[in-house]
């Protein structure tokens, strides 16, 4: 796998929870260490993903912004 991304995080497939368009996917990159992503039906039945597979998020941004309290 070849990205012009640079934030590619591996993890385990812990959710799959399919809505009405879209489904939310819950990557576990270490434990209690959870990422989540909103993608499409689509694509995760293009992906084939299911619990327990290995996948990866991949992050794409200009900019990350941090708050603090």
């Amino acid at each position: 796998m070849k990205l012009s991304a640079r934030n590619t995080l591996a993890g385990i497939v812990r959710k799959v929870q399919p809505g009405a368009v879209n489904a939310e996917v819950v990557i576990e990159l270490a434990p209690s260490l959870n990422i989540v992503s909103v993608i499409t039906l689509d694509a995760v039945k293009s992906l084939k993903l299911k619990v327990g597979d290995r996948a990866y998020a991949v992050i794409k941004a200009s900019s990350v912004m941090i708050a603090v309290d």
